[in-house]
């Protein structure tokens, strides 16, 4: 697996990078699917402390992200970005894969 398959913003890497220093034992964030959410699928975030043989890891600027093999099939082609606006901060994933999210956007269908 390439690491291309999958990219990080500059904001999602800064932000990452800040989140996993100020855990004690955690090194990366975990992306995954899920079923379930508002339009099939849902995106979930968990601090890690080493990554699953299998996984995907992508490094940037201090930042690591590791998605397992089932989550990646379905995130090929994304970007993780962070935003920060008047709404609040949240990680939203640019996904060229979904044809249908939700008004929160963490849930998406294919």
């Amino acid at each position: 697996m390439s690491e291309s398959t999958v990219t990080l913003s500059d904001a999602a890497a800064k932000r990452i990078a800040a989140v996993v220093a100020a855990e004690q034992d955690k090194r990366a964030l975990r992306v995954s699917v899920e079923g379930g959410g508002c339009s099939g699928f849902s995106y979930k975030f968990d601090l890690e402390g080493a990554p699953e043989s299998d996984d995907l890891v992508i490094t940037k600027d201090g930042a690591t992200v590791v998605i397992d093999p089932v989550s990646l099939v379905y995130m090929t082609g994304s970007e993780i970005d962070f935003v920060d606006n008047l709404l609040g901060q949240s990680f939203q994933i640019k996904n060229p894969n979904a044809v249908a999210s939700c008004g929160c956007g963490t849930s998406f269908s294919v």
